[in-house]
């Protein structure tokens, strides 16, 4: 689990940092087996998540091939460079969380807090961009789900099929955005008090797995909902 040798980084008389100190549950045998499970209990976690947006691909594929006009149709209302300005953002949040888990471990304090800060403020424009540029728009336009829908130029009856979909799908990952956003709020507040660094930066990680789960779902949804014609 350790990248470099605690030893090897001098205390110089100062207080030694929170992570150089931290002790394991006392239901663990070492530090190792609490980071090993801590991890494993993400993935798990993970792969329930997946299960969850598994149904909505699903769901979608079932109704596409049901009412193909309609969600031909949909995917004409939606902007792909908005899509896309959203993936690049992603993208780039996804780099820079990479980033904060290898600076806690190699106990690079400041740049771990600069890249989660840069990892929030990704999440905050993917969220903003996402609002102002499509929730909005569309909903003020009628272009709502089931008995909701009032849009006067539809050509499909089933139309409001589609934007259930739409809706259910980003909603679901905005909420995520925002729970992603939450943990990585947490940990940076945190590390103000040196509690990660190279024994000690599970939270970090699983922080950034969750985070990871969040972009990789945005890149299936990009090309279903913005792409396919």
């Amino acid at each position: 689990m350790t990248t470099i040798d605690p030893s090897a980084v001098r205390n110089e008389g100062k207080p030694l940092p929170r992570w150089k100190t931290y002790v394991q549950g006392h239901h663990w045998r070492n530090a190792e087996d609490e980071f090993d499970a801590a991890k494993f209990g993400m993935w798990l976690f993970l792969a329930t998540e997946i299960l969850l947006f598994a149904g909505i691909f699903v769901g979608y594929g079932l109704l596409r091939l049901k009412h193909p006009e309609a969600f031909i149709n949909g995917s004409g209302y939606l902007s792909a460079k908005i899509g896309l300005i959203n993936t690049i953002v992603l993208l780039i949040s996804s780099f820079t969380v990479a980033m904060a888990v290898r600076c806690a471990q190699l106990n690079q304090q400041l740049w771990l807090k600069i890249n989660i800060v840069i990892t929030v403020i990704c999440a905050a424009a993917f969220f903003t961009i996402k609002l102002a540029f499509e929730y909005v728009p569309k909903w003020s336009e009628g272009k709502r789900p089931g008995v909701l829908f009032s849009y006067p130029y539809a050509t499909d009856p089933h139309e409001p099929l589609w934007w259930g979909v739409y809706y259910t799908g980003t909603a679901i990952h905005a909420l995520h955005v925002i729970i992603g956003a939450g943990l990585l709020i947490w940990v940076f507040v945190r590390s103000f008090k040196k509690i990660y660094g190279p024994t000690n930066y599970a939270m970090v990680e699983n922080a950034g797995l969750y985070w990871h789960l969040v972009d990789l779902v945005w890149i299936f949804l990009f090309p279903l909902l913005y792409l396919i014609h």
